[in-house]
């Protein structure tokens, strides 16, 4: 076993096993990369990190970039700003956020962040007390545990479906859940599984919450990156029925995950968030965190307000023909097989049919000897929650994700049961 593959499989004293809790997307694919044969030739392809900025076709809007240089070069924009963020950032987030809701939001309900990845933490910040617990998705984002260990929340997972285009397990959720639980998290459209959820389905969610008397954190990253058959549809259209955190980025739609601009927005029009202590409680979580650059954040209104729908489509038309490509070269190689046809965001997940393969124990293992082998970096299933499965993403051009495939097909036949011994 390879020495990077033993420090996360044992842990670093040789024994514990790590978990998606105490490990990141990026430290796995770190380990990936380092036990690459320092021989090999060939490029690395990763279709690991849900990063599309790394790939020519997919690039920023002209928009984006000279706003933020305006504001740099304004020179009215390199003091601190305060710690809740800019007034102008915090209205143009409501107002973009409120063209696909039946309500406006207010500029109080938002709060400028660090990436997406700070709005997570500072949600389970202001939950976390004695006792209680969350219940996180199966397969899921592992930053949401790895949070919920450092603020002392007891994670329960419930299951999503494949057979049911990876809807959440309502059941499930209702089974899981006790006077101690405190909210449910909805990673729509979804991040790994390239679901996106019908409109039916979130009402149910809402309404399943609202029996259970807990929030939702509506985790929506990827919101707009919908190329199937449903459409986006914000968690806060359900705002009325249940408290919902609504949790975003510029990250992905405008391909800026650099910037780490973010936000945490309280999309909650029956006012439970806005009890004085909550609010009190929320600025002072703040106070304490740094958000993104000032300048940065004072470009977000012309970013939002001169995007042009053309950038989008376009973004959402390369997404479709990755998609695509990805689906059709799994069907060629008989070791993993996609349940569900990916929908939306950048990534799909396949199940790994280990019995057609000789000399391969797991997902850790297929992963850890592909990369050595092949130089190509795909992500086990275990870091998001599922055993024996493996999360690829197709936020890569289409090129690179022909040779990836090509690669990831030799490795199947080389490591195949039916491969004829020598």
């Amino acid at each position: 076993m390879e020495n990077g593959r033993k420090n996360w499989v044992n842990g670093a004293n040789g024994q514990e096993h790590e978990t998606p809790s105490n490990i990141t997307i990026k430290g796995i694919i770190g380990l990936l990369v380092a036990n690459i044969d320092a021989d090999e030739k060939r490029r690395v392809i990763s279709l690991g990190m849900g990063d599309p900025s790394a790939y020519s076709c997919f690039h920023t809007t002209p928009v984006a970039e000279e706003a933020v240089v305006h504001t740099l070069q304004s020179q009215k924009f390199n003091g601190y700003a305060p710690t809740v963020g800019l007034p102008q950032t915090r209205l143009a987030i409501a107002n973009y956020l409120s063209r696909n809701l039946p309500y406006k939001l207010s500029p109080d309900d938002v709060y400028v962040t660090s990436g997406c990845t700070q709005a997570i933490d500072v949600s389970l910040s202001i939950l976390s007390r004695p006792g209680a617990n969350i219940l996180l998705p199966r397969p899921g984002f592992p930053i949401y545990e790895l949070c919920a260990a450092f603020r002392q929340l007891e994670v329960r997972n419930f299951n999503l479906l494949p057979e049911k285009s990876w809807e959440v397990d309502i059941d499930a959720v209702e089974a899981l859940a006790d006077h101690n639980t405190v909210a449910m998290v909805i990673i729509n459209p979804g991040n790994p599984c390239g679901n996106v959820y019908s409109y039916q389905h979130l009402k149910k969610i809402a309404e399943i919450a609202k029996k259970l008397k807990i929030l939702v954190i509506a985790d929506e990253v990827y919101g707009h990156l919908a190329f199937g058959d449903k459409p986006f549809v914000p968690m806060g259209v359900f705002g009325t029925v249940v408290p919902v955190l609504t949790l975003g980025s510029l990250s992905k739609r405008w391909i800026v995950p650099g910037w780490r601009l973010g936000w945490f927005v309280t999309t909650d029009p029956t006012g439970n968030f806005k009890h004085p202590k909550m609010v009190e409680r929320i600025k002072k979580i703040f106070d304490i965190c740094g958000g993104p650059a000032t300048f940065i954040q004072a470009a977000v209104p012309n970013i939002f307000e001169q995007t042009e729908d053309v950038f989008f489509k376009k973004t959402i038309n390369i997404l479709k023909q990755t998609s695509d490509i990805c689906s059709d070269l799994i069907k060629d190689i008989p070791c993993i097989t996609c349940p569900h046809k990916p929908e939306g965001s950048m990534a799909v997940m396949v199940k790994l049919n280990l019995s057609l393969l000789k000399d391969i124990s797991d997902d850790i293992d297929f992963c850890f000897k592909l990369a050595k082998e092949e130089s190509v970096i795909i992500l086990p299933g275990l870091a998001v929650g599922l055993k024996n499965w493996l999360r690829i993403t197709f936020a890569v051009e289409p090129s690179s994700l022909e040779e990836a495939f090509g690669r990831i097909k030799c490795f199947y036949q080389r490591h195949s049961h039916q491969q004829k011994e020598h």
